[in-house]
């Protein structure tokens, strides 16, 4: 029999959470035009992401990028395409479910474009009793296009909120030992599997518009400095280059496509990429190296070509997430 709850007694309240938001850049709901539209519109309206004056851009948007390019992009989705979807958002749902910090840690995901959103994520974590929460950006290098935007976006969502939880940021962790081993780990695994062992292995990373670099943006130099890590600890001299550029502004360089079709050119016969700037396998991974990467190579006189994977969910990515994260959370955890 129920005791009745006597005059001044309150109930019994449980003990707050601490939350964990993993974010990654985000995928349209489905590989279709209408859905590539609505997602690139999103995206592309970030004024971190593109930095023109906003009244120029959005006539260019509107009236050209979003009536000619979501096709052709919804098209190279529906290449890479999987039944859990979007490969990206799949692999961060795995990533997020692989975490664990023990009863009082929620571990949640969200996109920065697209869903899940980071408003509702945010929003879920604090009603299941988050008043703690850890942002992590899955961007090893920093840069205003990405981590920063993704901090901008929490902390709008932070702005509505009467009752805020604490928060904190995940900074970038691109010259992390911890990261630079499991990068080797996963290339020298990948590299044994092969048919092939490669004359030359080339460390892709995003583009971005050289004003950002001369703006003081650290990424280009993030960017080297992970490859040179890399390099030493895999003992090879690696090629970097920089793919998916965007617009007729310069951007960094060499290219990856520029990079691929000299390297067949100049007889060298087999490569492999790898690409330290993603946390997970996504349309630039799968559709433009793995598959474009491979033709242009082909095309100008290689042979034997590999898209090594990221790091994704595997066991070297799990572990390294649970030791950057969980350095972030000291002193939030309870001592056991």
């Amino acid at each position: 029999m129920r005791a009745a709850q006597l005059p001044g007694d309150h109930p019994i309240i449980p003990p707050p959470k601490i939350g964990v938001l993993l974010v990654n850049l985000g995928s349209p709901e489905a590989p279709t035009r209408d859905a590539v539209k609505a997602y690139l519109r999103e995206f592309l309206s970030d004024r971190r992401v593109v930095e023109l004056p906003p009244l120029l851009w959005q006539i260019i948007l509107r009236g050209f990028v979003l009536n000619t390019r979501p096709a052709t992009t919804a098209h190279a989705y529906r290449q890479i395409w999987t039944e859990a979807g979007s490969p990206l958002a799949a692999i961060t749902a795995e990533q997020a479910r692989g975490l664990s910090f023990g009863d009082t840690v929620i571990v949640d995901w969200a996109m920065r474009y697209g869903k899940p959103a980071i408003a509702d994520r945010v929003k879920a974590l604090k009603d299941a009793g988050c008043q703690r929460i850890l942002i992590a950006p899955l961007y090893p290098q920093y840069s205003g296009a990405t981590t920063a935007t993704v901090n901008d976006r929490v902390f709008d969502v932070l702005k509505q909120m009467r009752w805020q939880p604490a928060l904190r940021t995940l900074p970038p962790w691109h010259d992390d030992p911890a990261y630079i081993e499991a990068l080797k780990v996963s290339v020298e695994r990948q590299i044994a599997a092969l048919s092939f062992v490669p004359d030359t292995i080339v460390a892709s990373f995003h583009s971005m518009p050289v004003s950002t670099l001369e703006d003081g943006d650290p990424y280009h130099c993030q960017c080297q400095k992970t490859a040179r890590l890399l390099g030493n600890a895999l003992r090879r001299d690696l090629v970097v280059s920089f793919q998916s550029k965007l617009g007729r502004a310069k951007w960094l360089e060499p290219s990856t496509e520029e990079t691929l079709a000299r390297l067949g050119r100049e007889g060298v016969k087999s490569v492999a990429v790898v690409t330290p700037g993603f946390a997970a396998d996504n349309l630039e991974t799968l559709e433009e190296i793995a598959i474009r990467g491979r033709e242009t190579f082909v095309e100008a006189g290689g042979s034997d070509f590999a898209a090594l994977e990221c790091l994704n969910a595997s066991t070297e990515s799990m572990e390294l997430m649970h030791l950057i994260i969980g350095r972030e959370l000291e002193g939030w955890l309870p001592h056991s």
